[in-house]
């Protein structure tokens, strides 16, 4: 009989320690996740209010842009070439669906970078823009914050002519017919352009500073690894003590019950009116 007991109280502990291992990896990949954000939280701190320089400063033509610069400010110099505009679909903008404006800017040492010059939404009763602000003609300077290029979508879902569905640089650079001229290590989030155009889209918000609840959710892994080992004492233990009880011939003990408040007060009132 004792034999049995040991070998079930060994599987109730094996369990809890399957699961206290099952709590601690996701705890660990919480604290990953943590520290990867406040990585990036630290990036746009010190990157995001930079001073501008030239592109080639921080990025060489066909290189992939090093984690270390993005947010930061670059200068470009040249003309754009709106016949290769397209536009990113299902952008989160202004509380709804919204479109991003991908311009080509040709540089003036005939590099090719593509500019997210803003968002628009679409217009009433559509699902495209009435209207984008055409971006500046002529001989313009550009400041815009480097930023690297987005994956396809997983789904494999398509868009429109004259759109992509994310901003997957190679994409891009194949539809506006640039080819290999076109960078594809990163583009730029529109800052300024000088000459300001009269209109333009609607610009950027700053990237939120908010550290996200990874620490708080890697706590409470750890809390519940540690809540299992707990229960599983309490399951034995509340085994042990029945087993004590039979085998001294007493009855089962009743769960002790927390006397309500309410019933408290209520015999207490009607005491007071029977000795009335």
């Amino acid at each position: 009989m004792m034999r049995r007991r040991l070998l079930r109280w060994s599987t109730y502990l094996a369990v809890a320690i399957v699961f206290a291992i099952v709590c601690a990896f996701l705890s660990n990949w919480q604290f990953s996740r943590n520290d990867g954000r406040q990585t990036q939280l630290e990036l746009v701190q010190r990157n995001y209010d930079a001073k501008a320089v030239p592109l080639g400063d921080l990025l060489s033509p066909g290189a992939r842009l090093p984690e270390k610069y993005q947010w930061h400010p670059v200068l470009l110099h040249g003309r754009y070439e709106s016949s290769g505009q397209l536009l990113v679909r299902n952008r989160p903008h202004g509380g709804t669906s919204a479109f991003e404006v991908l311009v080509p800017l040709r540089t003036e040492d005939g590099r090719v970078f593509i500019v997210n010059r803003g968002w628009v939404l679409a217009g009433d009763g559509s699902d495209v823009p009435t209207a984008i602000p055409a971006a500046p003609q002529g001989e313009v300077t550009v400041t815009a914050r480097l930023r690297p290029g987005e994956p396809l979508p997983p789904s494999g879902r398509g868009a429109p002519e004259g759109q992509v569905p994310s901003i997957n640089l190679p994409l891009v650079a194949e539809m506006i017919g640039a080819g290999s001229a076109a960078d594809t290590g990163a583009y730029g989030e529109l800052v300024g352009e000088s000459p300001a155009p009269a209109a333009r889209p609607h610009g950027f918000e700053a990237p939120s500073d908010d550290p996200g609840p990874f620490l708080s959710y890697a706590i409470q892994w750890i809390l519940f690894a540690i809540m299992g080992f707990i229960f599983i004492g309490y399951v034995i233990r509340t085994e042990i003590v029945k087993h004590r009880d039979e085998a001294a011939g007493r009855p089962p003990r009743e769960p002790r019950r927390r006397r309500d408040r309410d019933m408290d007060d209520e015999d207490a009132l009607l005491d007071a009116v029977e000795q009335r």
